[in-house]
């Protein structure tokens, strides 16, 4: 019996893997969602038998609230570039990189086609009603996001091929069409390269086996489509080419709803997602849980019990993942109806969740916490922060609002620990707010 042993870096890579996971919250965030979908090519990829795509590696991070350019996510860009390089000289490595790389790229032109359509929707009917413009807004998002990570993995892959000296392919070390790296913003649902099936369309799928069309590894701008006026345009990584709403100044209003509506609206919300699993249909049921974050905040804390009592917990786990993406003021209204409900731990992971987005947008949340009298759940996510970002990323959030902030950082700073408090105090001290 032929027993094979990993290559060293891919050896070295994948116990980098195993720490990540040892910082994820279990089932929580895209992990959840990894697991769900596709068990065996996630198994695939923590064995070192296929190398987990940078951008799934992204997710993870950011399910542990790693910051990108923080020290343990370079080490491990450093570990994936040598595991990779192990991977891709075995034999048979280049023709699999070629093949894989007709693939997405035959993904990111039909995500183009896909949008030039619905961009001819929108148009055709500028006036649609808000169901049919949530619905629109919702499939732009799913194809934008297919498209950016087809273009971040032809890079990717082109770039791989390179190292190898392929033809057609960039010498080594010339940089990637488009880009030097898989782009954070691209999405980072089921994206493992593993094997089903049947093969269902769009790029997070287009790692299976199928006929590639011959074409090169031109990594185009998705074309514009023209969005209704009115509506809020989704938000998140995920949705990186829609034009997103303003940051509203406070929370979204939560008025009182009618129990008994709340709890027919969960019950007929978890019926709808029963029926969609069974048949199949997890691209909807996805969609039904983004729409569930689209309505009244209020109802929020019975769907979660109903999913629950449903055996769904792990839809509300994605549902919450999803949530960390909203606009400031509806995520700040999201985490006050959790806790007012006596959600606590969701909503801690809602905003240990949300803490790797852009500080202006963190400060436009902790406003909103504050604003509806949140003031516990403003500073644990302030405390989320300053965990896991570093100090100079928490004087840049309290630039924007010195004196709300700079007094309420240092309190989380304090409740983390004191080599905290003090790395905060002379980042901003640098940053010219030691005296706020």
């Amino acid at each position: 019996m032929t027993v094979y042993q990993l290559p060293v870096e891919v050896a070295s890579f994948t116990r980098w893997l195993a720490e990540l996971m040892g910082r994820v919250p279990s089932g929580a965030g895209w992990h959840g969602v990894f697991a769900e979908r596709d068990p065996e090519g996630l198994r695939a990829c923590f064995a070192g038998a296929e190398i987990l795509p940078w951008d799934v590696v992204e997710s993870l991070l950011q399910d542990a609230g790693e910051p990108a350019d923080g020290p343990f996510a370079l080490r491990g860009r450093g570990l994936y570039a040598a595991a990779t390089g192990a991977h891709d000289r075995r034999p048979g490595g280049a023709a699999a990189l070629t093949e894989r790389r007709e693939l997405m790229e035959r993904e990111r032109r039909y995500a183009e086609s896909r949008a030039r359509e619905l961009g001819d929707r929108f148009r055709a009917n500028p006036a649609p009603g808000p169901e049919e413009t949530a619905r629109l807004e919702h499939d732009l998002a799913w194809t934008r996001d297919d498209h950016a990570r087809a273009a971040a993995r032809v890079a990717d892959l082109t770039a791989r091929l390179g190292r190898l000296g392929e033809p057609g392919a960039p010498a080594p070390g010339a940089p990637a069409p488009g880009r030097d790296a898989p782009d954070a913003g691209a999405s980072r649902r089921e994206s493992l390269p593993a094997k089903a099936k049947r093969r269902p369309r769009g790029a997070r799928y287009a790692w299976l086996e199928g006929e590639a069309e011959d074409q090169g590894p031109v990594a185009t701008p998705l074309p514009e489509a023209v969005l209704p006026t009115g509506g809020a345009a989704p938000r998140g990584a995920r949705f990186g080419g829609v034009a997103a709403p303003e940051r509203p100044p406070g929370a979204v209003p939560t008025p009182e709803a009618d129990p008994a509506e709340v709890a027919r609206a969960a019950a007929n919300a978890v019926y709808a997602l029963q029926r969609l699993r069974a048949q199949g249909r997890s691209g909807e049921a996805h969609a039904l849980l983004c729409e569930a974050l689209n309505g009244p905040p209020a109802r929020l804390p019975a769907l979660a019990g109903e999913l629950h009592r449903a055996g769904l917990g792990a839809d509300w786990t994605v549902l919450l993942w999803e949530a960390a993406s909203l606009p400031p003021g509806r995520l700040a209204a999201v985490a006050g109806v959790l806790a007012d409900a006596g959600r606590t731990s969701d909503c801690e992971q809602l905003l240990r969740q949300g803490v790797a987005r852009p500080v202006e947008e963190l400060a436009g949340a902790c406003a909103a916490l504050r604003a509806e009298g949140h003031h516990g759940e403003a500073h644990a996510l302030l405390t989320a922060f300053v965990r896991v970002r570093t100090p100079e990323d928490a004087a840049r959030l309290a630039g924007e609002d010195p004196r709300g902030l700079v007094p309420r950082l240092l309190e989380a700073a304090r409740a983390v620990s004191t080599a905290r408090e003090r790395d905060l105090v002379h980042a901003l001290r640098v940053a010219g707010l030691a005296g706020v």
